[in-house]
């Protein structure tokens, strides 16, 4: 008799395997598109240079040109990307720089040693870049020329006035003692890779630009380094987390000009926030967790909100004739997020959810609570999509504002919440992929202090809970970007083994680096040299049982099945595992997996079960797939 199977879409990962008969209990590289599970699209790298350090924000916006820009803020930099190539905007700290500093280079060894003729504050970590250097004509190897305009991290600050770095080559001469001359520029500092715990004091930077708290003798949380993004028309504006707000003009005479122009801070603006926003219609810059008094970085509350006047990214103060105000929420610790809705602003602590909307004068900005006991679990962890916000909680659970707010029914919410790094939780990056009505978060795992995990909602898709379906992967980002003004998504990916970047190339990176990718384009993952390498996507169902006259009463054998695939490029395997009972291990059928194309009509094959559940799977280069029914000729073959 020749039965069919029906599954229903998304991963169901609240039940046992038995349970989830007529469904899936999970896979990885997976989607569903019109109630049909089908491997996620390609990605390629976007080029070949990479960026220094975790990159946490990914930026995309137009200028009045028409020109497509991408930012990308690491926790060592800020870059634009433009026609293919990164360029370094990164603001410098004019109130760090010295001038007349010293070398101290030792032989046989590339460490070495700056002397400052006055206190550094500079920190380990730090990235500094050399100007203006001279050299001994003897004692050295080091050429000026090696130094000049490069980059360094700061390796340690052995005293007040003093640092090391590490030099571009090993000195192979005798070396030399507090000689030559150079100026020390300093990148402003953003904050640590990741997101840890900490104790006693010096465990958290503080004092320099703002980031991060002075930490005392009990655990704190040392957050990671995070940069706010948005555009002001043309103009990028960018916040450090904990920091300033800095502009960068793309029609800055010309793009080789703008390009070779650093970002600068925004006049009069706050020196110490925890994110910004353009409001869209009425475009005023509203910083969160911000200063009461401005530019003193003492009075910054982390519940504070203070806007510009309107069309004017540099009038902070209000007055009788302009709309620059301030307010504070009441419901939390911290204001951890803010994103742009259909008309209004969303704004979420730790605790509860706001709705902000611009009503005029005299008071510009209305503000009500619109949800307690749901807070954001970071920075990043909220997207806006078909009119309306998802955002992923503190405390657990995903939730949704469309004018009420609402928790998620989520079939992989104990998967999800179970095995989650909670004190990296400020890294959590959501993304939209509208191209296939996708909202994903991307989580670090119990036992890791960067993003390994994702956990995707399809809000158009119907289900087996309300509102759409849930799968779950490996796919690793720190950050995305819809394809609005990009023709496709862009994400970013960071590598925390690897070191050595190219926009900028750091001398002593130790904080990994960052590449990104343009998603949804071919079947493989592709370098930026044009290797590729196969998706192995795959996706698993729920055990089910065949016998038509009872709920697993019989023993079935099955001695073929119908293979059926909407689409099918390539070669796809199927794989029959087979249990007699729910708590038995299961074991692949004789021939599984079994390779299928276009043209296999059948499967002859031999298996013996009660349960069975399906595998569906790629391994090779340029498959993709979309799996339809399942159909096999069973007969009953006794109770056991």
């Amino acid at each position: 008799m020749l039965r069919k199977v029906n599954f229903i879409p998304g991963y169901n990962k609240q039940l046992t395997p038995s349970g989830v008969e007529g469904g899936w209990i999970g896979g990885d590289y997976a989607r569903f598109r019109y109630g049909l599970p089908e491997k996620i699209g390609g990605w390629e790298e976007s080029q070949t240079n990479t960026l220094p350090g975790a990159g946490r924000k990914i930026f995309s916006w137009f200028d009045t040109q028409g020109n497509r820009w991408t930012a990308v803020g690491t926790n060592k930099i800020l870059a634009v990307w433009f026609e293919g190539e990164f360029h370094d905007i990164t603001p410098l700290d004019s109130s760090l720089e010295q001038s007349g500093v010293t070398i101290t280079t030792t032989n046989n060894s590339s460490t070495a040693t700056l002397t400052f003729s006055g206190t550094t504050n500079l920190e380990d970590g730090m990235v500094i870049m050399l100007d203006n250097v001279t050299m001994p004509g003897s004692g050295t190897s080091i050429t000026a020329s090696a130094l000049e305009d490069k980059k360094f991290e700061v390796l340690t600050t052995p005293t007040g006035t003093t640092i090391t770095i590490t030099l571009p080559s090993t000195e192979t001469g005798a070396g030399i003692t507090t000689a030559g001359s150079m100026t020390v520029k300093v990148y402003y500092r953003i904050g640590s890779s990741t997101q840890t715990y900490g104790y006693g004091w010096g465990t958290s930077s503080w004092g320099n630009g703002g980031w991060g708290d002075a930490s005392t003798s009990t655990q704190v949380i040392l957050q990671p380094g995070q940069w706010q993004l948005d555009n002001f028309g043309s103009l990028l504006l960018a916040t450090i987390r904990g920091g300033k707000t800095f502009q960068w003009d793309p029609e800055n005479v010309d793009v080789p000009t703008a390009v070779a122009t650093r970002a600068t801070v925004v006049t009069s603006a706050p020196t110490a926030s925890e994110t910004m926003i353009v409001s869209e219609k009425d475009r005023h810059v509203i910083l969160f967790g911000t200063e009461t008094t401005i530019g003193n970085t003492g009075t910054q509350d982390k519940m504070f909100i203070r806007f510009s006047d309107q069309e004017d990214r540099n009038d902070w103060v209000p007055t009788s004739t302009n709309t620059a105000g301030t307010m504070r929420l009441s419901s939390g610790s911290e204001i951890r997020a803010a994103i742009q809705g259909r008309d209004f602003v969303f704004v979420l602590t730790d605790k509860a959810a706001y709705v902000m909307q611009f009503v005029g004068p005299p008071f510009t900005f209305s503000v009500r609570q619109v949800g307690t006991n749901c807070g954001v679990i970071g920075h990043n962890a909220v997207a806006f999509a078909d009119g309306k916000v998802f955002w992923m909680g503190d405390a657990g659970g995903f939730f949704m504002f469309d004018g009420t707010v609402k928790n998620l029914t989520c079939n992989v919410e104990d998967y999800v919440f179970q095995d989650i790094n909670y004190t990296s939780g400020q890294i959590v990056a959501a993304g939209v992929n509208n191209l296939f009505s996708e909202i994903t978060w991307f989580y670090p795992t119990e036992n890791s202090s960067t993003i390994n995990r994702y956990v995707a909602f399809n809000f158009t898709e119907s289900g087996p809970v309300p509102g759409g379906v849930w799968t779950t992967g490996s796919l690793a980002r720190t950050g995305w970007v819809d394809s609005d003004v990009q023709p496709k998504p862009y994400a970013i990916e960071y590598l925390s083994a690897t070191h050595t970047s190219d926009t900028p190339l750091i001398y002593g990176n130790t904080e990994g680096i960052t590449k990104m990718y343009k998603h949804e384009t071919g079947n493989n993952a592709v370098t930026a040299t044009g290797t590729s390498t196969a998706i192995a996507a795959y996706i698993q169902s729920g055990d089910f049982d065949l016998d038509v006259d009872g709920d697993g009463e019989y023993i079935m054998k099955i001695r073929r099945f119908i293979p059926d695939f909407k689409t099918l490029t390539g070669t796809a395997k199927i794989s029959m595992n087979l249990k007699d009972y729910p708590a038995d291990s299961e074991t692949a059928s004789g021939l599984s997996p079994v390779s299928i194309t276009s043209a296999t009509t059948k499967v002859d094959l031999r298996a013996r079960a009660r349960l069975i559940n399906l595998k569906v799977e790629n391994d090779g280069k340029n498959e993709t797939w979309r799996f339809g029914t399942f159909r096999a000729d069973i007969q009953p073959d006794g109770r056991r």
